[in-house]
Formats: structure tokens, C-alpha cells, sequence
């Protein structure tokens, strides 16, 4: 079966701390996250695959059949004898701010891309997805590997490039560095799903009409422009015609842009309009914020 969905990126074991229950263990990260919601929105067993390396520890063992239990596509999901899925914990203070720790320097994921499989070519799919974080735990040459894949996808017109910025300064070398390689990963890309926030921070942008404006200029297949409780925004409609969000009280925003990614991204695959992608995306995102953790039950 040809793959609707090819998401790239790491996956990470998530290990919560929790008062009435102590420690609990998921899965986790970002782009694994819209792959799963985006697998659960279609309902097609194998139809998405999610592209990552994991290890042969049990914590990476589980993953993989935490995988397939979700009806993810695992023939791209490459196993490194040398290291071992990343892991963060998240902790809960009494305000309930949330605060995290991350052991992910040497994760598997991280060599992607690199030497043996850098000459590997990327699978067909109809839409292949990726974030800003996939990018940035890359190595300079890896990461410049998988932009001239791309590129060679879209000239080739095999698939849709599809992209959430997903900024987080602690990964990247440099802001400059950032802006350099989301810009051309920009340029690239067929659908646009970035946060305004990231995108303001990113760019230094003062205001949200300078991003949106910047948005807004470019001829895409479908943008959504995500802007937390207040709904998601796109430069392709006018302002009456982007219908109403209503308005959720979150539990836990983790994961809440993945995935409004991942059910926008499989109604786009079903072949509806704008709007129904929009209140596709919202809905799930509304129903994943009022639960703890990144991956519903």
C-alpha cells in the first residue's frame, strides 16, 4: 500500500512524574506525535510511516511495538546497535507549570541521515512531513543530506513537503543558524503549519500581522497559521470566512500543535476544503489539551 503520511524525526521516551501515580513511561516527540493523530484521523493501518532510529534497549524495543499498536508503518524506523532512544522527564510544580529534562545528546535518532544510510533514498509518499526539530538534532552534513532529498522529492513532483518550524532555540547551533535552514526548509515546503509564536521569536517579528504577512506572500498547497485557544489561522481565507473555534480549558498543552498537525494533515489527505481541515485540526488539538501527556489514551 502506497503511504498516505511519512513523518520524520525522533521519537523520545517520556518519563512522567506523577503525585498519586509516581512514574509512568510513553512515547513521545513531535513529529511522532502528528503521525500518530494523523494515523488515527485516516484509520488506515500502515498508511503512515514515521522515519526515525531507535536502539535495542527495552525502552526502545517497547517503542517499536508502541508503534505498531497506533498503526504506524514500522519498515522505516531503523534500529542502531551503537545507541539508544533519547528520554526527558516532565514534572508537574504546584502551579502547575511544567518543567522538563532531556537526555537526547547521543539519541539514535540523531544519526540520521549520516554515514551508512546518507546515500538511502527518502520513500514515496503523498505527503512527507518534518519539523524544525527534525532538522536541528541533525549533524550540518545530514541535515543538508535531507534538504537535497527533498528538494529532489518535489522537483521530481512525487510528493508534498509539508513543515511546522517548531523553533526551540536550545537545539540549534546558532539563531542565525535557525533562521538560515527554516528559511530554506521554507522555501521548500508544499504545506505550511507553523506556530505564530515560533515564527515571532524566530524572526524577531514585532507583531502577528508581519508574520502572517510573510505567510501570506507565498503561493502555498494549504497554510495554517496555529495560534493557541484563540484558533488557527489561514492566509487563504478571509477573515469571515474562517469559521468559529470554541474556546477549551487545557489541562496539558503538550503535543497540541502536533496534533492539530496530524488531523489537518489526514483531512487534507481526505480531500476536504480549508475550513474543514481548520475545524479538523482544532477539534483534535481541543480533545488532546484536556488530558496530561502527549498521546491521548
Amino acid at each position: 500500500m502506497a503511504l498516505s503520511l511519512l513523518a520524520i524525526g525522533e521519537a523520545m521516551a517520556e518519563i512522567r512524574s506523577d503525585a498519586e501515580t509516581g512514574f509512568t513511561v510513553s512515547f513521545a516527540g513531535d513529529t511522532y506525535n502528528t503521525a500518530v493523530y494523523s494515523a488515527r484521523s485516516l484509520a488506515k493501518p500502515g498508511a503512515v510511516a514515521f522515519l526515525t532510529r531507535v536502539g535495542t534497549d527495552p525502552l526502545s524495543r517497547t517503542f517499536l511495538n508502541t508503534a505498531e499498536n497506533e498503526g504506524l508503518n514500522p519498515d522505516y524506523i531503523g534500529v542502531d546497535q551503537n545507541h539508544n532512544i533519547g528520554i526527558y522527564t516532565v514534572s508537574t510544580d504546584s502551579s502547575g507549570e511544567r518543567h522538563f529534562a532531556y537526555w537526547r545528546e547521543h539519541s539514535a535518532a540523531r544519526g540520521l541521515f549520516s554515514a551508512p544510510d546518507s546515500a538511502v533514498m527518502l520513500p514515496k509518499a503523498k505527503i512527507i512531513y518534518l519539523s524544525g526539530i527534525s532538522l536541528a538534532i541533525l549533524q550540518p552534513a545530514a541535515r543538508n543530506n535531507l534538504l537535497e532529498k527533498l528538494l529532489a522529492l518535489k522537483a521530481a513532483g512525487e510528493s508534498l513537503i509539508a513543515f511546522d518550524s517548531n523553533y526551540r532555540p536550545q537545539l540549534w547551533e546558532s539563531v542565525q543558524v535557525a533562521r538560515d535552514v527554516l528559511s530554506q526548509m521554507w522555501e521548500i515546503a508544499d504545506i505550511a503549519l507553523p506556530s505564530i509564536d515560533d515564527e515571532m521569536a524566530l524572526f524577531g517579528d514585532d507583531n502577528e500581522e508581519t508574520t502572517i504577512s510573510r505567510f501570506a506572500t507565498k503561493s502555498w498547497k494549504t497554510c495554517a497559521i496555529k495560534r493557541g485557544d484563540r484558533g488557527p489561522l489561514s492566509p487563504g481565507l478571509t477573515r469571515s470566512e474562517h469559521p468559529d473555534f470554541p474556546p477549551v480549558r487545557a489541562t496539558d498543552t503538550t503535543a497540541a500543535g502536533d496534533s492539530f498537525n496530524g488531523a489537518y494533515l489526514a483531512a487534507f489527505l481526505q480531500g476536504q476544503d480549508e475550513t474543514e481541515c481548520l475545524l479538523a485540526g482544532h477539534e483534535m488539538a481541543s480533545m488532546v489539551v484536556t488530558v496530561r501527556g502527549a498521546i491521548a489514551p
